[in-house]
């Protein structure tokens, strides 16, 4: 696949001039105020996953105007109720994913953390199966997420999604397993960006590590991407002649190369610099802007899987001096 999008050096230094609106603190000031005001009222059910390492949890809590969404939160085996709470992940899914089977993720529960895995509305039929529905409505859409109430920030789907996902940290600051003081939050693809946001929106966080995120600096993603989803936008922008102006004002609101400007988590991001769906310079968009400690891997020759395995395995040993992980007690 050839190389389309920035050289290195030229990526290094890349820094859009992105219009910022006057009112994007205060907005996500309200919205998750507005939203702090229905109960979390976090739900736990044991699930009987035949797995022997890993006990896990069918979650629900409140997100954005009250729906219950759901989650699983696996937990180290060994750990009990008498042991001093776990560094925990919070982590977010691709576009089109949902939280898929109890089985399907426990890596960061494997290694020794409680690992919350959020459910993303209405996703979850694409590549992995999800059950949490969107009951928000929608004026005409492209079909697919990108474009649902983009014609006001308001009513944005984004907006929901942001909300659920710094939510997800409340639920799982909630349970006693979950250290507070030690959450890091990640997630590939949509999930790098909603990880930004959330790295963003919520104070204190100990680390984000957001993979080949999407959502960021959306003038140039809808120019130059080769796929969806960004291509959503194109296409109704195409029908919709008269409201590019409109769509990306809106699109502000939720640009991660904005909201992660007031991040002060450590991050370690990574970039595939022969992304046709997230390309390079949106990803170091955001990365350049980001305002916390930040380090970057780069896969040259990857399309957007990036770096798969070998990022995990970059993750799990960054996230380790970063962090900290509790060992099992001998008996």
């Amino acid at each position: 696949m050839p190389r389309t999008d920035m050289s290195r050096s030229e990526l290094r230094e890349y820094v859009p001039v992105l219009p910022e609106p006057t009112d994007l603190a205060s907005f996500w000031a309200e919205s998750l105020d507005q939203a702090r005001r229905v109960p979390l009222q976090p739900s736990l059910a044991r699930i009987e996953t035949g797995l022997r390492t890993v006990t896990s949890y069918d979650v629900t809590f409140s997100g954005y105007g009250g729906t219950r969404v759901r989650a699983w939160l696996h937990l180290p085996g060994y750990w009990s109720e008498a042991d001093d709470p776990l560094p925990a992940v919070v982590q977010y899914q691709g576009y089109g994913g949902g939280r898929g089977l109890v089985q399907e993720n426990t890596f960061w529960a494997g290694a020794g953390y409680a690992h919350l895995i959020m459910d993303t509305r209405g996703q979850g039929s694409g590549w992995s199966s999800g059950d949490t529905p969107d009951p928000e409505g929608s004026a005409p859409s492209q079909p697919g997420f990108m474009t649902r109430g983009i014609s006001d920030q308001a009513t944005y789907y984004y907006r929901r999604v942001f909300v659920d996902a710094v939510r997800a940290v409340e639920a799982a600051h909630s349970h006693p397993a979950v250290d507070p003081a030690r959450v890091a939050v990640t997630g590939g693809s949509q999930g790098g960006g909603i990880a930004i946001a959330v790295a963003g929106l919520v104070p204190g966080l100990t680390a984000a590590m957001p993979d080949v995120p999407f959502l960021a600096d959306f003038p140039r993603a809808v120019d130059i991407a080769g796929t969806e989803p960004y291509a959503e936008i194109e296409r109704y922008l195409a029908c919709h002649r008269d409201q590019a102006e409109t769509v990306f004002r809106t699109l502000s609101y939720f640009d991660v190369a904005l909201l992660g400007r007031t991040a002060t988590a450590p991050a370690l991001f990574s970039a595939a610099h022969m992304d046709q769906t997230c390309p390079p310079s949106t990803v170091y968009a955001a990365f350049n802007s980001y305002g916390g400690p930040k380090e970057m891997c780069d896969y040259e020759f990857n399309d957007h899987e990036g770096g798969d395995t070998w990022q995990r395995v970059r993750q799990l040993n960054w996230l380790a001096g970063i962090i900290g992980r509790d060992e099992p007690r001998a008996s």
